[in-house]
């Protein structure tokens, strides 16, 4: 029973929640990224390049002669998929790029919450008697009566 109320304790703990809300939404981050880039990114840059669809360019392995990837897979024969291949690249550069702005804008809130911390409040005026006290002493610091 020890080990089952081991594992509750370590389920219920705030990070293993954390972490798994954060693969959820990170699953479904990629596959925004990933739609960006196939539908949005891509179509503008296989038009620049002369209505190149990047999806579609591989190198054929098999010796035979295909119409499409589609049609080289459903045969069976071996292809080096390099338009798949920069496509997932686009996607990485995308993902790392959107971390990158992430971490940058949270790193920047942490240091100016960390400056704002490292002010050092400002001491509190000191009572009548104290500064009519203080001025006595620097009188007699002086050498005046």
């Amino acid at each position: 029973m020890a080990i089952i109320q081991e594992f509750r304790e370590f389920a219920v703990k705030g990070n293993v929640v954390d972490l798994a809300v954060a693969v959820v939404v990170g699953g479904a981050f990629g596959r925004i990224v990933t739609s960006l880039v196939n539908d949005i990114v891509m179509p503008p840059i296989g038009y620049l390049a002369r209505g190149i669809d990047f999806s579609q360019l591989y190198i054929n392995l098999s010796g035979g002669t295909y119409e499409s990837l589609a049609e080289a897979t459903e045969a069976g024969a071996a292809t080096i998929n390099y338009g798949a291949f920069i496509t997932t690249i686009i996607n990485f550069l995308i993902v790392a790029w959107a971390l990158f702005v992430v971490v940058r804008v949270l790193n920047r809130l942490k240091r100016k919450q960390e400056e704002e911390a490292a002010v050092p409040e400002a001491p509190a005026e000191a009572p009548a008697d104290v500064k009519l006290l203080t001025e006595i002493r620097d009188l007699l610091k002086e050498g005046r009566p």
